[in-house]
C-alpha cells in the first residue's frame, strides 16, 4: 500500500459527511474500516465481507425482538395486531421492506459498485433533507426495482 490511500481517504470524507449529518453509527463504522485497512487486521476484509452481513442482521433481529422478549409487548398485544387496521398494514408494509431487502442483498452481491453510491445517497439524505439512515439494503432493494433485477 502506497503512501497515499485514495480508499482511505474516501473512508475518511465518508466518515466526516457522517460526522456532519448527524450519522455517528456510520461515522463509527467508517473509522473501523480504516483503522483494519491500515493494520494486519486487513487481511480479515473477505471474512467481513462474506459474514459482516449476517452478523449485522442477527443484531438488529435481537435488538428489534427485544421488546418481545423482555415481556415489554405482551403475547396478547402481539395476537391483536392481526385484528387491527393499522397492524395490519404494518405487517404488510413489514412484508414488503424485507422483500426489498432481500432483493437489496441480491443487488448487492451482483452489482458491489453500487455500494458507494447507495451509501453517499443515504449519507446526503441525512444530511441535508432530514432522513433517516435505513439502510443500503432497502435502498438496494428499491434500486432493483429501478433496474429490473430480481
Amino acid at each position: 500500500m502506497s503512501l497515499f490511500d485514495p480508499t482511505v481517504l474516501i473512508l475518511l470524507a465518508l466518515a466526516g459527511v457522517s460526522v456532519f449529518a448527524g450519522n455517528h453509527t456510520v461515522a463509527a463504522a467508517m473509522v473501523a474500516l480504516i483503522v483494519i485497512r491500515l493494520s494486519p487486521l486487513a487481511l480479515y476484509f473477505p471474512w467481513l465481507q462474506k459474514n459482516g452481513l449476517n452478523i449485522g442482521i442477527f443484531l438488529l433481529m435481537i435488538a428489534v425482538m427485544v421488546p418481545i422478549a423482555s415481556g415489554q409487548i405482551a403475547a396478547l398485544d402481539l395476537l391483536k395486531s392481526f385484528t387491527e387496521w393499522k397492524s395490519v398494514a404494518a405487517i404488510a408494509v413489514g412484508i414488503f421492506v424485507a422483500w426489498l431487502g432481500g432483493r437489496g442483498v441480491t443487488v448487492l452481491s451482483a452489482q458491489p459498485g453500487v455500494v458507494a453510491g447507495l451509501m453517499v445517497g443515504t449519507i446526503l439524505g441525512v444530511a441535508f433533507f432530514r432522513g433517516v439512515p435505513v439502510g443500503p439494503l432497502i435502498a438496494a432493494g428499491l434500486l432493483s426495482l429501478l433496474l429490473g433485477k430480481s
